[in-house]
This record gives structure tokens, sequence and C-alpha cells, in this order.
């Protein structure tokens, strides 16, 4: 592949936009659906939860979610229109019952008063966190005492194969992660690191290593 088209892949995958826009969204919604899992399930979600995802893509997981417990409401941030667009479409049930609640943002700046949610979870965004520590700080500002946030992530020994990461990304291993959390006042309560086996663009099955760091306000 040319530089040019690993570029636009880049683009695509942090900011979809256009036809391509909704086929990537479909097709990181059916690729990154082990990962989302995980991370909703190391929420442990109660009745009564308010939970914030912080860039959702179409959302096509968030049936899962609802799943989980009574009496729940979801928030959703994104930052491309198309993916928010995508996202109410496919919720559309949910948004019309007052359940699930879709917002733009610019990956910075949360738009939400302080202590709003209990649980806070991202799948394969903290690569593209423009200030990563002032996001944690924003996270932590909207977090409830006690509250959990997911960080969910494909490990940086298996991203750097991928042709496209040289462009718009930003890698991480666990310990890097875990470097970026201690500038925080968040606790690391738990993490997990499984290998699943994803198809890749030429369409073989390859081993991915992705982990889930569970952190407590």
């Amino acid at each position: 592949m040319k530089q040019e088209e690993l570029k636009a892949i880049a683009s695509q995958l942090k900011h979809p936009t256009g036809e391509k826009g909704i086929e990537m969204g479909n097709m990181m919604n059916e690729t990154n659906i082990n990962m989302t899992h995980h991370s909703i399930q190391n929420l442990h979600i109660q009745s009564g939860d308010k939970i914030l995802e912080l860039g959702h893509g179409n959302a096509g997981h968030v049936e899962f979610l609802f799943e989980q417990a009574q009496n729940i409401k979801y928030y959703g941030l994104e930052m491309s229109e198309l993916m928010f667009q995508e996202a109410r479409q496919i919720n559309r049930n949910f948004v019309s019952q007052k359940q699930a609640f879709f917002s733009l943002y610019d990956g910075n700046k949360i738009p939400f008063e302080d202590a709003l949610f209990s649980k806070v979870f991202t799948v394969n965004t903290i690569y593209f966190w423009e200030n990563p520590e002032q996001l944690l700080l924003e996270i932590y500002r909207v977090l409830q005492s006690k509250g959990i946030l997911c960080i969910t992530f494909a490990e940086e020994s298996f991203m750097k194969q991928l042709p496209f990461t040289q462009f718009e990304f930003d890698l991480y291993s666990t310990e890097k992660a875990e470097k970026l959390i201690e500038k925080t006042p968040f606790k690391i309560i738990g993490k997990e690191t499984l290998t699943e086996k994803v198809k890749s663009k030429t369409g073989e099955l390859v081993d991915r290593d992705f982990t889930t760091l569970v952190l407590e306000k």
C-alpha cells in the first residue's frame, strides 16, 4: 500500500467520515467487539449506574451494555459527526426511551458536570488522545468517588505490526499506560491482558494481545 492510502486508513480510524467512514465504523465494531465486551464486563455494572463511553464508534455494542443491569443510563461521546449520527440511528430505541444519550466533543474537554458518572470506559481510543494526562484528569472530574474507569487497548507489540499505525497513532504497552496513570490521582485496581484471534486486513487469522486496565477514583 502507498503512504497516502495508509495515512487515509489511519485518519479514518481516528475520525471516520463519508461513505468509507460508515464501512470503517462497521468494521471497527466487528473487530473490536471482544475488547468492548471485556471492557464492559470489567465495569461490573449495577442497577442505577450512569455510564460514560469515550469514542463509541457506531455503538453497535450498546445493547450488550443494557443487558448487564436494569435501570442504567448510557452516555456516549464521539469526535466524529458521522459516528455520532450512526450511533443515534442504531440505538434509536434506547435514545427515544431516554436510556442512551449521544453527544459530540473535541476529544479534550468532557462536557458534563463533576461526579456525574459511576462508570466510564473507552476502547481503542488511547492512541489518539492529544493530551492524555489532561483527558484522564477530565475523566477523574466527572467520575463519582469510588467510580471505575476501564481503558482497553491493543498492545503496542501487536499494533506496531500494522503499517498504518505509523501515522496518527501513539502506541501503548501496559507499562507505558501504567506510567501515564501514575501521573494522575487514579488507582489501578485491576489489569488483564488477553490474546484473541482476529482477521488481518489480508484475511488471515493473527493473534492480538489486548489489555484492560481497571482504575478507581
